[in-house]
């Protein structure tokens, strides 16, 4: 079993944060989840079904709602398979798990063990709920933890990752954590928005993306030599941008969209923002 996380003193902006999480007014994940109990808080990935928006009204919402919860799957999935090759007696660590929907599809994919942290109480009661009804509980433990600092045991995960949850801390202080984490030859997989460097500082949709999150999207050089100074070796890049287009298509015409939709799509679309798998394995 792993330690019990250490008790945090959250810095003010880690604060903000959390309340940011627990007092979210924005419901998207949760009516998503509710499909089949997997409640995803990242996006999404893949081409959509376009008879979603050829519904008649009354079935139309449902449809586009399903298919932005299988796009979400979809990319829940492909960070899954990226793993490695996990066995059941393995355990795994969720950095910034939100309602624990990654953390359950590790586990429904490899019977494994899996640790995730979030500083919101709120998304750690929310996901320790969704496990015990997915019949997880016995193997997959939320906590309410700073990533960073997680007071898990070292060297004692065969896998780990961040799925869009990179952008609200230090580079070095996160792959850090991540290097005591894992045994030696785990690997870590992150999935993440990056500024491209060729287009050179934050471009005004990237800007307000940071503004709405509360967050501070990195830079691309900046990732892989955090990467680098912290012993985890890139195995795999995939540029997922153009993949992630139809999502935010989608989600730009249901009654789900928040406003944030046309910044995503614009930055992408301008190519001053990649949306990135990367993976990499602890030498």
């Amino acid at each position: 079993m792993s330690d019990k996380p250490a008790p945090t003193a959250h810095t003010k902006y880690q604060e903000s944060v959390a309340k940011y999480w627990d007092y979210e007014n924005n419901k998207i994940n949760v009516k998503l989840g509710e499909i089949d109990g997997l409640h995803h808080h990242h996006y999404g990935i893949g081409e959509t079904d376009v008879a979603a928006l050829e519904r008649p009204d009354e079935m139309r919402e449902e449809k586009i709602k399903a298919e932005l919860h299988r796009l979400e799957q979809a990319q829940a999935d492909l960070l899954a398979d990226h793993l490695g090759p996990v066995v059941a007696d393995d355990r795994l660590f969720d950095a910034g798990c939100g309602h624990g929907g990654g953390s359950l599809v590790a586990f429904q994919r490899f019977g494994c063990h899996v640790d995730g942290v979030t500083l919101s109480t709120v998304q750690k009661d929310c996901a320790t709920q969704y496990a015990e009804q997915q019949g997880a509980a016995l193997k997959v433990t939320f906590h309410v933890a700073d990533m960073l600092n997680t007071g898990l045991k070292s060297q004692a995960y065969a896998a780990s990752w961040n799925n869009e949850s990179d952008m609200y801390v230090n580079l070095d202080d996160l792959f850090a954590e991540h290097a005591r984490l894992l045994q030696r030859g785990g690997r870590y997989v992150a999935i993440t928005g990056l500024i491209n460097d060729v287009y050179g500082m934050a471009s005004r949709s990237v800007s307000r993306i940071n503004w709405h999150y509360g967050c501070d999207v990195h830079k691309r050089a900046d990732y892989f030599k955090a990467l680098a100074r912290n012993r985890l070796a890139v195995a795999t890049v995939i540029d997922l941008t153009q993949a992630a287009l139809p999502y935010w298509r989608l989600r730009q015409q249901s009654h789900l969209a928040t406003g944030i939709e046309d910044d995503f799509l614009s930055a992408y679309q301008d190519s001053s923002f990649q949306y990135m798998l990367i993976a990499a394995d602890r030498i």
